[in-house]
């Protein structure tokens, strides 16, 4: 366990739990390097708390929502008094947001870290900073690591980990009972990330043709539930569970208990990378260059160029016979 001798927190605005995953090594860096836990602030939608409730480099959570508008003063205010109570000695900024820099100057705070971005760099105690160059060309994992370098905190493992506990999992819904599972990511934040609902539906047939397990789950936000339905109304076989009632923790439990993943570029595709459960990921229209620091095993349609077309048919070419054959040949 690591001591605390230090107050550090460490803050990250972005509202998508994927990406907050991918930020988990420059956390516990940060943490490595202090020889101590650190507070994380973040939004409540990442649902942080839960997931990262078993981190041993995290002591506690601080949400902010960091909203647009009046808001943008109402949250100042907020993380002034915050940072005032806790009497921090470190406030690193993993994005090129302001706000916690000006209320960490407003509260004295003697050590204001982060990329230094646009104005952001003002409100900073760091003279090493990231450039504008840095900012439009690379992913927000290369960012954080390379602006801790410049503040001389090293990086030793790149690929995100969650720990949670068996006793964290097993009292929650839903009881899997030892069945033999697969779970589907089937939705995404970016709609255009999105394979289509009759070719998840057909994979899914074949594998279960294939005797690989009993049931698929489908995992998808509540708002985009219709995908889980037409999935399922479009097969005749009785061997779907609709997710999209589930927290993320439980959807985490999904995960971890099974078989393996396949899913799109999402949040859900990030995590059972992050639990250690064997993950597809679903790659078209993407750059798969930005997996690099995961155990995510991508499935590329033929002729694919690594970069961003936000075309959701181009995810088409992604054919089921490509994706089934890719996963038989990995898992036999």
């Amino acid at each position: 366990m690591i001591e605390n001798k230090k107050n550090i927190a460490v803050v990250y605005s972005h509202h998508k739990a994927g990406d907050l995953i991918w930020q988990l090594p420059y956390i516990k860096s940060i943490s490595n390097f202090h020889n101590s836990k650190v507070i994380l602030i973040t939004r409540s939608k990442t649902q942080a708390k839960d997931i990262f409730k078993d981190e041993n480099f995290i002591k506690d959570f601080f949400y902010c929502e960091f909203r647009k508008k009046i808001w943008y003063f109402v949250e100042i205010i907020k993380l002034y008094l915050f940072f005032k109570k806790k009497r921090f000695s470190h406030i690193y900024i993993l994005d090129k947001i302001s706000r916690p820099a000006i209320a960490a100057k407003l509260a004295g705070v003697k050590n204001i870290i982060g990329p230094g971005i646009k104005n952001q760099k003002f409100w900073l105690t760091c003279e090493n900073h990231l450039s504008y160059d840095d900012y439009k060309n690379l992913n927000y994992s290369d960012q954080s690591e390379k602006f801790l370098k410049l503040n001389n905190i090293m990086i030793f493992d790149r690929v995100p980990k969650i720990n949670l506990t068996s006793q964290s999992l097993e009292s929650l819904e839903p009881k899997l009972n030892n069945k033999k599972i697969i779970s589907f990511g089937v939705d995404s934040f970016e709609l255009y990330k999105i394979w289509y609902e009759d070719q998840f539906a057909d994979l899914a047939e074949r594998l279960f043709n294939k005797n690989l397990c009993e049931n698929f789950f489908l995992i998808s936000s509540q708002n985009n539930q219709h995908i889980v339905k037409r999935i399922i109304s479009l097969s005749k076989m009785n061997i779907f569970h609709d997710c999209s009632n589930l927290n993320l923790l439980q959807i985490i439990k999904v995960i971890k208990n099974s078989i393996f993943f396949v899913g799109n570029n999402s949040a859900p595709l990030n995590i059972a990378s992050a639990v250690n459960t064997k993950a597809f990921g679903l790659i078209a229209n993407a750059k798969v260059s930005e997996l690099k620091n995961t155990k995510i095993d991508p499935i590329l349609p033929e002729n694919y160029t690594d970069q961003f077309i936000k075309k959701r048919e181009i995810m088409r070419t992604l054919t089921v016979d490509r994706v089934y054959n890719h996963i038989l040949n990995k898992i036999t």
